[in-house]
């Protein structure tokens, strides 16, 4: 059986219930942004997997301002941003090779 989490007392204080009603809002925020982060970098891969170099090349653009925006804001770190659009980026050059090397033989 699993334990339930204990339940949060609320805050006495005025700015402690204030806190609480911010944080709300901005877990909901990064929830979306972080999600927002995530497709962008999935529907990257997937045009890299159906092999459509159009379609991967315009993601990937609106990708990199997606990725950009969410370590602007301190949701990933700017590493882990720089890591995952420098991974994408070659993923979609590797694509734009290999689509061209037919057409050359």
């Amino acid at each position: 059986m699993a334990t339930a989490k204990p339940k949060k007392k609320n805050p006495r204080l005025a700015s402690g219930r204030k806190r609480v009603r911010q944080d709300v809002k901005l877990n909901a925020a990064n929830t979306s942004l972080r999600s927002k982060y995530r497709t962008a970098v999935k529907n990257v891969e997937k045009a890299v997997l159906t092999g459509d170099k159009t379609k991967a090349t315009e993601l990937f653009a609106k990708a990199q301002s997606i990725v950009d925006t969410v370590a602007d804001k301190g949701i990933f770190h700017k590493n882990k941003a720089a890591r995952d659009k420098s991974r994408l980026s070659a993923k979609v050059k590797a694509l734009a090779l290999k689509v061209e090397e037919p057409k050359a033989a």
